[in-house]
């Protein structure tokens, strides 16, 4: 099996004109994360929002900020050493369950 790192796991996430997942999977990878208790919960910095912030935004985020929201998705999970079991959980899911560009 291959190491997982922020690297591989980012390529595979934006790999097929991937934009994120769908949001109903952004809740579970956020009770994935470790050390969320942390958080201020805006997404503000370097840090990820909660996901009922991206939810309630949603309609009104641009494709280009959800995707890089969700890129501090997974950089925190490889701050706290998750890339292996948020990677596990990512590629175990179905393209239908990734927002592609073009489709919001």
């Amino acid at each position: 099996m291959r190491e997982e790192s922020f690297e591989t796991l980012w390529k595979y996430c934006i790999s097929n004109n991937r934009l994120c997942p769908q949001l109903v999977k952004w809740y579970q990878i956020f009770k994935l994360l470790k050390n969320t208790n942390e958080l201020d919960g805006h997404g503000e910095n370097s840090e990820p929002a909660r996901p009922e912030i991206i939810d309630h935004n949603w309609y009104d985020i641009m494709p280009i900020e959800k995707q890089l929201q969700f890129e501090k998705y997974i950089k925190w999970a490889s701050d706290n050493n998750q890339t292996k079991e948020i990677g596990e959980y990512l590629r175990s899911l179905p393209e239908k369950d990734w927002t592609h560009y073009g489709e919001i």
